[in-house]
């Protein structure tokens, strides 16, 4: 049985406009990037600024107009809408593009059972695939984390990739069911291919992947779907203070070097249960964002402590090395005793 989308795209010789439209209108340019991870700040009332997804960049010069559903990079010159953007972030042809968002908008019809079984047979094949990747343990060695014993524990893998849809066949799920989920994308090929891959867990159950990756392609990937609340909330959820990063790697090198009451964001963008977990939980926050060159990081930092006050939750921001996050920060020489202090010398 063909998926939902590409049975949508054969009912038809030729895409219709308004059917593009619809598609569209159902997921929004700006609310598709959050999902990916990207960081735009309000620049106009209808328009948020941001550093590029679709090359390297230190200022931001990508633009996503809210009220046309388009994007314009001045740095890269590349611009249009959802469907432009998924072709050029993914490589992919218009249909491949339009089929793309199809299988997204319907993936949350999902059954929640078989969503997790299919979720948990990836990350366990995930995981085997790590130890036997010299290359990807080098990687993760790069980024400071070294610990066996915490890499086990957080589930970390790799997607090698190539052999990710014969393993989960095998396994009895349906070629529909994984590109529903996005496991594979709309060439049938592994999404993942050469990330690092975290499960993300919400009430002991899995509801997403994040995979960043090694080389030069698109940095950070999610499954389509929500990314739950905060990873590792249930561990700190009664912990007075709270230490809140951006990215699993800084999560991993804080735990490694002893901090336990840490969680992390998955970005700077909380979405609705993220930001009700901190007004429900921890006394103090203590926002360890990145100090990047173009200030993305302490904006938003700035912007969540506020946020955080109005309903009253104390916070504290770390002020990092220019230049750095929580990960960069141990790689390059820092101790926890360093990190204490900077907690200690954070700022209301």
């Amino acid at each position: 049985m063909a998926s939902p989308a590409y049975a949508w795209l054969r009912r038809r010789k030729s895409v219709v406009g308004k059917d593009v439209e619809e598609l569209k209108r159902r997921l929004p340019l700006l609310e598709y990037l959050r999902q990916h991870n990207w960081t735009g700040h309000p620049a106009s009332r209808s328009e948020f600024v941001g550093l590029c997804p679709l090359h390297q960049e230190t200022r931001p010069s990508f633009y996503v107009n809210t009220r046309k559903n388009v994007f314009y990079c001045h740095g890269c010159g590349q611009g249009g809408d959802l469907i432009r953007f998924i072709q050029l972030s993914g490589g992919l042809s218009f249909r491949q593009s339009i089929a793309c968002i199809e299988a997204q908008t319907i993936a949350s019809t999902l059954p929640g059972d078989e969503s997790a079984a299919v979720l948990e047979h990836t990350a366990v094949f995930y995981q085997q695939q790590l130890d036997n990747s010299s290359e990807a343990m080098r990687y993760l060695i790069r980024r400071g984390l070294h610990d066996p014993a915490l890499i086990r524990e957080l589930r970390i893998g790799y997607a090698a990739g190539g052999s990710l849809r014969h393993h989960l066949t095998a396994q009895g799920h349906s070629f529909d069911l994984l590109r529903q989920t996005g496991l594979l994308n709309p060439r049938g090929y592994d999404a993942f291919y050469q990330r690092i891959v975290f499960p993300l867990s919400q009430n002991g159950h899995l509801v997403n992947l994040y995979g960043r990756s090694m080389g030069a392609a698109f940095a950070h990937r999610f499954l389509r779907g929500s990314k739950g609340g905060l990873y590792a909330w249930e561990k700190v959820r009664n912990c007075p203070e709270v230490i809140l990063v951006e990215g699993l790697f800084d999560y991993a090198a804080l735990r490694q070097a002893g901090f336990h009451n840490v969680a992390c964001a998955l970005g700077t963008h909380l979405n609705a249960d993220q930001f009700r977990q901190l007004c429900e939980g921890p006394h103090t926050v203590y926002l360890a964002f990145d100090v990047d060159a173009n200030q993305s990081g302490q904006q938003a930092a700035e912007q969540l402590a506020h946020r955080l006050g109005t309903h009253g939750v104390s916070t504290r921001r770390v002020l990092l090395p220019p230049g750095h996050d929580p990960n960069s920060f141990f790689v390059e020489g820092g101790d926890a005793r360093q990190f204490h202090s900077l907690l200690q010398a954070a700022q209301p």
